[in-house]
């Protein structure tokens, strides 16, 4: 009898609908990242993200993406466990760095350790399985799916920068540059600013690099009571960061774009070339307002520009800060503000990216906040209407950029204000979502009645 009532209790719980939603992502997870490795074989000749991060268990990895999922993984930890973790991590670096040492094995530069925070994480799920059982072993499967997926999103979205490289002989440059008129052309008045700037540009170009790190940050603020209340919070920054990650480059795919660093100068990280460009006008000599067309590539820079997922990411980051302590909102401002400087600054984005970057990122964002909360009209509607203004931009920008470079003065003011509409409409239906405060009565708190 008890067996039975096990049975159906364990069916019960199979049938909740986050349980089926947690393992329908699951599964729909792992078939994108074999697909993934099926494709970038075929037409890239390259491994896939499975065979790349199956290689740090051995060969020498970049650390910086290891060492921050290991520091997601542990917010599931208690702090004594966290310091166990830390220093098996550290120790198992240093067997492999005495060890590549002592053979004589050739490392790249800046990979010198890092395979002990990936046999830590997978420490942490043998443990899981092996030594615990029911909602203890899920908290720790969840935190190491957490770290692991920081580290495959990485993988992942390399493969899918080859695989855009590979497979989009063409480039789209051409027609964001009449389109980029509306505007006024950003990024080459960014361009000459940085040029005057001196060390400003330093800073962009670390903030620019390491955007990572703000979002690990933010997300460690997020998640910092989990290991205390052996749950996670119902959102957090690293499941919009993973959305953005998985569906921007699809978009890499439909409107492939180099930036104007490359489609209008040198070139940059030893990638492209004046031979490649249109022309070498960036950033001193604005593009002539001509009738744009495809124009061809070479087959190793990343067609990674519409959207500007960089963008996308910052916006995510400035959004979650809000409801941090001071100086994490301040930190978000100032990472949105120098990334959107940076982008536009090294020429690798347009501004017509970057407006619709933003739209983006506010779309997948209030699309999660409703699946986690639940849909209703007004989450129906915001998530549709930022569906519709994302895809009126790519439209226009390839369809109507010769009448937005010709009437800048009114295709300007009305891309704009399309971006701005999204923000309102964010703002404002989210306002009405977030639970209220309760009024505090007069005279202060009360005392409990017992």
């Amino acid at each position: 009898m008890f067996s039975r009532i096990s049975r159906s209790v364990a069916s019960v719980e199979w049938r909740r609908p986050r349980v089926i939603l947690w393992t329908t992502a699951s599964v729909v997870a792992l078939g994108f990242l074999v697909a993934l490795e099926f494709v970038s074989r075929r037409h890239a000749g390259q491994p896939g993200p499975i065979t790349l991060q199956a290689r740090e268990v051995i060969f020498p990895p970049k650390p910086g993406p290891l060492y921050g999922g290991m520091a997601l993984m542990m917010v599931v930890l208690t702090w004594r466990q966290r310091f166990i973790a830390a220093g098996a991590a550290i120790g198992i670096d240093v067997v492999f760095v005495l060890a590549r040492w002592a053979l004589d094995v050739e490392t790249p530069e800046g990979q010198f350790f890092g395979n002990g925070a990936l046999w830590v994480i997978l420490g942490v799920a043998v443990i899981a399985v092996t030594r615990r059982t029911g909602a203890e072993r899920v908290l720790l499967l969840k935190g190491v799916g957490l770290g692991l997926l920081l580290v495959a999103g990485r993988k992942t979205g390399d493969v899918w920068l080859l695989i855009t490289s590979k497979t989009r002989p063409t480039v789209l440059d051409p027609y964001v540059a009449m389109a980029d008129h509306a505007l006024g052309n950003p990024s080459w008045a960014a361009g000459r600013l940085l040029e005057a700037s001196g060390p400003v540009s330093t800073v962009l170009d670390l903030v620019y690099a390491q955007l990572a790190v703000a979002a690990i940050v933010v997300a460690l603020y997020q998640l910092r009571n989990v290991a205390a209340e052996r749950r996670f919070p119902s959102h957090h920054l690293v499941r919009t960061f993973l959305v953005i990650g998985l569906l921007g480059p699809a978009f890499y795919m439909l409107f492939p774009v180099v930036g104007p660093i490359f489609a209008y100068g040198p070139g940059t990280s030893g990638t492209g070339g004046v031979e490649w460009a249109v022309a070498d006008l960036w950033p001193h000599t604005l593009p002539l307002v001509t009738a744009p067309a495809p124009v061809p590539y070479d087959g190793i820079t990343p067609r990674n520009c519409m959207p500007s997922l960089h963008t996308a990411w910052a916006t995510a980051i400035f959004i979650h800060s809000r409801k941090g302590p001071r100086i994490l909102r301040y930190a978000g401002t100032f990472w949105l503000t120098a990334t959107l400087a940076a982008t536009l600054g090294f020429g690798y984005h347009y501004g017509v990216d970057l407006l619709a970057g933003v739209v983006f990122a506010l779309t997948i964002e209030a699309g999660l906040r409703a699946l986690d909360r639940g849909w209703d009209r007004s989450a129906t509607l915001l998530v549709a209407y930022g569906s519709a203004v994302f895809t009126a931009l790519l439209l226009s920008y390839r369809y109507l950029s010769m009448e937005m470079a010709e009437h800048p003065w009114a295709f300007g003011p009305l891309i704009l204000l399309a971006t701005a509409s999204v923000v309102y409409g964010y703002v404002r239906t989210t306002r009405q979502w977030d639970p209220k405060a309760a009024p505090t009565p007069p005279g202060g708190p009360q005392p409990a009645l017992v």
